[in-house]
């Protein structure tokens, strides 16, 4: 009866789009945390039950199967992406929409992106810069931003934004760069290179944790490493620590024919993330601080 008592006084957390950091994130919260994952995928179940997560049967495109995520959490982890198309994010309004009709929710941590910030020429800059979306892509996640902010205020949810640039580590499936390097995949040359920003997915599952236990209401953080490194730098590194060859390096011009709109978009978004917030406030400290580590990992 101590021990039933005990699982009951648990916190319990809802994780919308449980993935890949989702499990991570699971693993992390095992034993300390009633875990709950919603899913569209009668497939999946039998996973998330051997990572110790109850599945729940829903789907954010089909409202109708939400209703029963009402009064169920004390706190919400929202991994689920937008939908392909639009510049809104329904998803997370429909979310919404069901945790609303009994409010127990008090803890948000939402998985954004970086994308929402634009085209930046390269400026280093921390969260408190404006948000200036220049795809679809991102503009839905400046509207699922918006609505949770919103709902936080309105049902006095403490909302973390995290803000995250490019995922990465050895065991992702399609989070390593030796799988665009064994494509022959291209980079820019020098003169037109961007900078990018990186995370390893086990610093992300960290940081979804610690934003759950320590995030500020209404605040946004920037999940990045502290690596200051153009793309090009980034896939030359890790060509290097693979040994393969380095990869080709094309002009602006090469890669308007060379590479898909999504390629040329990433291409086209230059920023370096300040991440003091992630460090101070929520008190992380990054197992992987670089991607040279990361990727030596």
């Amino acid at each position: 009866m101590i021990a039933r008592a005990a699982r009951f006084k648990r916190p319990t957390l809802l994780i919308v789009g449980c993935g890949d950091i989702g499990l991570r994130v699971a693993k992390l919260l095992r034993g300390r945390w009633r875990l709950l994952a919603l899913t569209s995928s009668v497939e999946r179940c039998a996973a998330l039950r051997a990572a110790g997560v109850q599945p729940l049967l829903g789907d954010l495109d089909a409202p109708a199967t939400l209703a029963r995520l009402a009064g169920l959490a004390d706190a919400l982890l929202h991994l689920a992406p937008p939908p392909a198309s639009g510049a809104t994010d329904p998803r997370t309004v429909q979310l919404l929409r069901a945790l609303a009709r009994k409010s127990r929710v008090r803890r948000i941590v939402y998985a954004s992106t970086s994308g929402v910030y634009g085209d930046c020429g390269g400026a280093r800059f921390d969260e408190t810069r404006a948000v200036h979306p220049a795809t679809d892509r991102a503009r839905r996640r400046v509207d699922a931003e918006q609505r949770l902010r919103w709902y936080g205020r309105a049902f006095g949810a403490r909302v973390t934004l995290l803000r995250i640039p490019g995922i990465y580590a050895g065991d992702r499936v399609g989070g390593h760069p030796r799988e665009r390097l064994a494509r022959g995949a291209p980079v820019l040359a020098a003169e037109h290179d961007v900078f990018t920003n990186h995370i390893h997915a086990d610093d992300l599952a960290r940081a979804c944790v610690a934003a759950l236990h320590r995030g500020l209401p209404q605040r946004v953080v920037h999940v990045s490493d502290d690596t200051l490194l153009t793309m090009g730098d980034y896939f030359d590194l890790a060509a290097d620590l693979e040994g393969v060859p380095r990869p080709r390096r094309i002009t602006i011009e090469q890669a308007r024919t060379e590479l898909s709109p999504m390629q040329l978009s990433f291409m086209g978004e230059s920023r370096r993330l300040i991440n003091t917030r992630l460090k101070r406030e929520l008190r992380l400290r990054l197992r992987y601080p670089t991607v040279a580590q990361g990727l030596r990992a």
